[in-house]
């Protein structure tokens, strides 16, 4: 980054030079991330559906998956706006975020919705962290992107309800829980 970018972002807020070439291909490596992390997020969710124990579950997780997928487009409008093709921008995002999955797929509807829960938390968290440093349209963008509605509460309601019919189940999610860490912060590191 330019030293002017540099100075520019070394805090929240600061008015960001959103014409620096390093700026704007930093953020577009950050939405292509986002973006192909958003139709992860679809596939997840509708795959997830597949083990829904009801119908209401099922459509609740389809109605969030559709959610995801209707995120992707906004994001991808603004990579073009910086003059990029966003298939291009999400392209070297796409095997981490795989290899992420592939070592973490889910052996039944809890592990399902906790990997759900702890991959999205972490992801917000960071990106909402890196958003108080771009530009005021990007930064919107990113935040729009990571608001989840109502998933945390639908999660946290079936789990709850899960580990209350059969208490060895939390002992066994906790588990599940360290490993979507592990593995998160492996594959982060590879990003």
């Amino acid at each position: 980054m330019s030293e002017s970018a540099a100075d520019a972002t070394t805090t929240p807020g600061s008015p960001v030079p959103d014409t620096d070439p390093a700026y704007r291909e930093a953020v577009v490596d950050l939405l292509g991330a986002i973006a192909y992390g958003e139709i992860s997020a679809f596939e997840r969710l509708a795959e997830d559906a597949k083990l829904a124990p009801t119908i209401a579950d099922k459509l609740d997780l389809a109605t969030m998956a559709s959610g995801e997928i209707a995120k992707v487009h906004p994001l991808h409008e603004r990579i073009r706006a910086f003059g990029r093709d966003p298939f291009e921008a999400m392209a070297p995002f796409r095997e981490p975020i795989e290899e992420f999955h592939g070592h973490t797929a889910p052996s039944d509807w809890y592990e399902g919705l906790v990997k759900a829960y702890v991959g999205d938390g972490l992801a917000n968290d960071f990106y909402r962290e890196i958003a108080a440093y771009l530009d005021p349209d990007t930064r919107d963008l990113v935040i729009s992107a990571m608001e989840e509605g109502y998933h945390a509460e639908f999660v946290v309601d079936r789990v709850r309800a899960g580990i209350a019919e059969d208490p060895r189940l939390g002992g066994r999610l906790a588990l599940w829980g360290r490993r979507l860490m592990g593995e998160a912060l492996t594959q982060a590191q590879r990003v």
